[in-house]
């Protein structure tokens, strides 16, 4: 604007071009200071939905962990008021994270949240059932007993594991270093090889290991390091070169596509900083980073058929639907022929630190649209079909959980640089062989 009122001036179009050419400097500052304005009353009412949303799933996390045990529920009704006992490791995992962040931020002193997480870490190491140092997936939040005759999972043991260690290192005290060291250094990644060159899904008392195996792109990466980066069991360095990386071309250049919800290009990135490096293969930030791309583009391509689905309202990830559990996601995701325009507000919020502005303006327009519909006690809901009035009556909290860390990180960094300086951290990438490409 400042250029082309300048040119105008040169022309001679007016004959008072001074008094001209200040009424519109004056008109245009005006304008640049309105949008001034307006952009940082957006950018603070962004970080007040974020501060919130932060809040909100830290309240869940010491509300809806067991006093006694520390162990997280699976998911609660959204008022907060549910008589399900039923945990999940993983969900224990972003809670013990979560205690975390709420001190770091204030929500609880720093007395309140190490107690918490010595009483969660004294559970899991001295009380709770594991073989070979994995735990079930669904867990009793009183007893630690095993729930619906599950499975010991690789994955979700990975999840458990991330929380035990991040909190280890931010709490810095005595008693929680043992007991995290404890829960962590009995785990038999190699066992859990289960005499192949890649990590069974999992393990039950009455078949043995489960018939599928984490060989091909997916939620794995933390897996993977924490395997590899193990002080008493780790697993071979060429683990990591075991599972198949389905490469696409794009413009952009090379793409390493998963048919699967988009969380799996998500959970890995909450606590471990993938930015700046390479493996040979690829820079998993900015494949996750493309992934939300191409997520976003496939979502605006059914606005047709959903019209509520637009710039500022998309995202599909695996979640309740009226129908039941689907993990509908990306384009060639096997469930998206139920696709039925559900949003799942933690498959753009747990994409923040990816796309920001996209993501972060998708979960300001839900609550400024639907307001307590999807906006809880606890934080989003974990789906909702705003044409079919269904709004999911459960938060789940791993939905919470992604949300939270990565609202953090993009914040502030602190669980990326708290995690990467651990040793299982360190050891881990060098065992993957990743190069700083940051001079690059």
């Amino acid at each position: 604007m400042l250029s082309h009122l300048t040119l105008v001036d040169v022309a001679g179009v007016a004959k008072d071009r001074k008094s001209i050419t200040r009424r519109k400097l004056l008109a245009g500052g005006a304008v640049l200071a309105g949008a001034t304005r307006l952009a940082r009353a957006e950018e603070t009412k962004r970080t007040a939905l974020l501060d919130e949303l932060e809040r909100r799933a830290c309240l869940y996390f010491y509300e809806q962990g067991h006093p006694g045990t520390g162990l997280v529920l699976d998911r609660v009704r959204v008022d907060g008021v549910d008589e399900r006992r039923v945990a999940s490791i993983a969900a224990t995992g972003f809670g013990l994270s979560a205690l975390c962040i709420a001190h770091q931020r204030g929500f609880l002193t720093r007395e309140e949240a190490e107690q918490r997480v010595e009483r969660t870490l004294g559970f899991l190491a001295r009380s709770v059932f594991h073989q070979n140092g994995f735990y079930f997936h669904f867990i009793d939040c009183v007893t630690g007993q095993r729930a619906f005759k599950c499975e010991l999972s690789s994955i979700d043991t990975a999840w458990l594991l991330c929380g035990v260690i991040h909190a280890r290192e931010h709490f810095d005290k005595g008693r929680i270093h043992r007991l995290a060291n404890e829960i962590v250094r009995r785990v038999n990644w190699r066992w859990m090889l289960a005499d192949g060159d890649t990590l069974s899904h999992g393990w039950t008392p009455e078949g043995g290991f489960l018939p599928y195996r984490w060989d091909r792109y997916a939620e794995l990466l933390a897996m993977y390091l924490l395997a590899m980066g193990s002080s008493t069991f780790p697993v071979p360095p060429s683990a990591w070169d075991a599972w198949v990386r389905p490469r696409h071309v794009l413009a952009e250049g090379m793409y390493i596509q998963s048919a699967a919800p988009l969380f799996v290009h998500q959970f890995s990135h909450a606590w471990f900083d993938f930015r700046s490096k390479d493996d040979g293969w690829t820079n998993y930030f900015e494949n996750s980073r493309q992934a939300t791309v191409l997520h976003r583009s496939f979502c605006l391509s059914l606005r047709d058929r959903f019209p509520w689905i637009r710039e500022d309202m998309w995202g599909i990830s695996a979640s309740d639907s009226r129908y039941g559990y689907l993990d509908w996601g990306g384009p060639d995701t096997p469930a998206n022929s139920r696709i039925d325009g559900t949003l799942v507000p933690c498959a753009s919020g747990g994409s923040i630190v990816f796309l920001p502005d996209e993501c972060g303006l998708v979960l300001q327009t839900m609550v400024d649209r639907y307001g307590s519909k999807v906006w809880t006690r606890y934080g989003f809901v974990d789906a909702f079909q705003p044409e079919a009035g269904w709004y999911g009556p459960d938060v789940l909290g791993i939905d919470l959980g992604i949300m939270l860390l990565m609202a953090e990180n993009l914040r502030t960094g602190s669980v990326w640089s708290c995690m990467m300086r651990t040793p299982e951290a360190r050891n881990g990438f060098q065992a993957a062989a990743f190069r700083d490409t940051a001079a690059d």
